[in-house]
């Protein structure tokens, strides 16, 4: 207490006798009687067990601290004890749900549905779709397949056909066309060596000193390294001294140190 005495003598000195009576009293009783902590540290209570590493103790699932004690949680029916020390400290057992943080309800699940691996929702059986809470039959026209998509229609039409009108028609595919398998855009192409013009696939007239190229914009041709494009022909190019072919070999520049004047490559000044 010698360490005490002297602490409360200079509380004394710092507040006035007027107070030291109180001051001492209570510092007597906070030291007499030291109050538990409340986050798991003391001795260990009823209901609660020993960390299994660190020190302290924890509340037992189903109960949680309540100033120095373990109290019983109110666990509704159909739900279990979480044993986290923060929420309610239940929750919902699958296939029910949360009513208020006060109950846990059966998931209504539909004819011709499941519930989900997750509990928490359902989804229809294949064949079936959803339609607000229930699940009615697709509908599936002539040349089309069930998907396992459960948004939209459900179905979708077989290679070489098209959805129209919840019906799958034939894709008309001209002469050296064929087949995309893109659920957008194009439905069809035209073969390596073809253009499409007008919803047909004329042959690409290749110049001389060119080749085929898969790009799809330009004249489906290119011409050969050395040559440039001159209106639909390829022309061979006239290199002048000090110069290079680019990267693309269709055009040319002027070697380093030299720059254009004229069409030729002069020194640079």
């Amino acid at each position: 207490m010698s360490g005490l005495a002297s602490r409360v003598g200079q509380s004394i000195q710092s507040i006035g006798h007027g107070r030291a009576v109180l001051v001492m009293a209570g510092m007597i009783a906070f030291h007499a009687f030291p109050v538990p902590a409340q986050d798991g540290i003391g001795p260990v209570p009823e209901n609660a067990e020993a960390r299994s590493y660190g020190g302290g103790w924890d509340c037992i699932p189903g109960y949680r601290l309540v100033g120095e004690d373990c109290i019983a949680i109110d666990v509704p029916e159909n739900a279990y004890a979480t044993g986290r020390s923060y929420g309610p400290g239940w929750a919902c057992q699958r296939g029910y749900e949360d009513i208020g943080g006060v109950s846990c309800e059966a998931i209504p699940v539909p004819e011709n549905a499941f519930l989900r691996s997750s509990g928490f929702d359902w989804q229809c059986d294949r064949g079936y779709r959803q339609d607000r809470e229930t699940c009615v039959p697709i509908n599936l026209p002539e040349n089309a397949f069930l998907t396992d998509d459960p948004s939209g229609s459900g179905w979708a039409c077989e290679r070489g056909f098209t959805a129209l009108n919840d019906a799958c028609v034939p894709i008309a595919v001209p002469e050296n066309g064929y087949l995309t398998n893109t659920d957008y855009g194009a439905e069809w192409a035209c073969e390596r060596g073809f253009f499409e013009i007008d919803g047909r696939c004329d042959p690409i007239v290749l110049p001389a000193n060119a080749f085929l190229d898969t790009a799809s914009y330009g004249p489906g041709w290119r011409c050969e390294r050395g040559f440039e494009t001159v209106d639909a022909t390829c022309v061979e190019i006239n290199l002048p001294l000090n110069a290079h072919l680019d990267r693309n070999g269709n055009t040319w520049r002027c070697d380093r140190g030299f720059q254009l004047a004229d069409g030729e490559c002069v020194l640079g000044r």
